[in-house]
């Protein structure tokens, strides 16, 4: 694995180190997450990770930041979204791969990990 590909991927497991069932995997022969089956985060290049993103979120990403998200041809109309990853902060990346695995996971996993995690933080 190139050194930048090692770097993103190293971000985006660390992001996602609190969600359960994350399978590490490969996607377009480069390092992916997936939840479970469902892909969540790829790296595109040694700069760029692909997230998967409802268009909907998609399109209000792309207008609200787009110092940090952006999509090219290949991308637009999929449920993908392009990070600069140079760009996002740590915080802003965990949400947003966070969003994507409770959209990604069946609705009782979602359900269950959100009343956890708000157990978590009353503590």
């Amino acid at each position: 694995m190139a050194d930048g590909f090692s770097a993103i991927y190293e971000r985006l497991k660390q992001a996602v180190q609190e969600l359960p069932d994350i399978v590490e995997t490969t996607s377009y022969g480069t390092p992916a997450l997936k939840a479970g089956k469902k892909l969540l985060t790829r790296v595109k290049d040694a700069e760029t990770a692909v997230v998967m993103c409802p268009v909907d979120e998609k399109e209000m990403l792309l207008q609200a930041a787009p110092d940090i998200y952006f999509e090219t041809d290949h991308y637009k109309g999929w449920p993908a979204l392009l990070v600069r990853m140079n760009a996002v902060s740590d915080d802003e990346l965990r949400h947003r791969l966070e969003r994507t695995w409770l959209t990604q996971v069946p609705k009782t996993k979602a359900r269950a990990w959100l009343v956890e995690r708000e157990k978590a933080s009353s503590r």
